[in-house]
């Protein structure tokens, strides 16, 4: 059985390489764009300066034949299986990131703390849930 993922959009990061960015979003990462496609604009309307939400990423450049790596790429870490790990590097290499929006220019959406390089393609995104949702 075969599964189809199409982006929804892409990054626009100041990122531009793996080696430059950061292993996890609250280590620095810049403020990033988020361009979806104008097919799923619609989407985005509801999203608003100040809100968190997942977003997911296709890890386009991730090695996908790596079942085990040392954490945070540190040999002194004991060898992990990916699964059990952040790693980009893994089967299925889908990013899960915690942003907050800091602003919506139509199809765009402006986001700190999103360690994606640029062109990084965009699968979904979805809101961090309180007790109140």
């Amino acid at each position: 059985m075969a599964y189809e993922i199409r982006p929804i959009g892409v990054v626009e990061s100041p990122l531009k390489d793996r080696a430059s960015a950061p292993k996890q979003g609250v280590e620095g990462a810049p403020e990033s764009w988020l361009a979806f496609d104008p097919a799923v604009a619609e989407g985005v309307r509801d999203l608003r300066a100040g809100d968190e939400v997942f977003v997911l990423t296709w890890l386009h450049l991730a090695d996908r034949s790596v079942l085990a790596v040392h954490p945070r790429d540190d040999p002194r870490n004991p060898l992990t299986g990916v699964f059990s790990t952040r790693s980009a590097d893994r089967p299925n290499p889908v990013g899960l990131h915690r942003v907050r929006v800091l602003a919506v220019d139509g199809p765009r959406v402006r986001v700190a703390g999103l360690e994606a390089i640029d062109g990084t393609p965009v699968i979904d995104v979805k809101p961090v849930l309180d007790a109140t949702r």
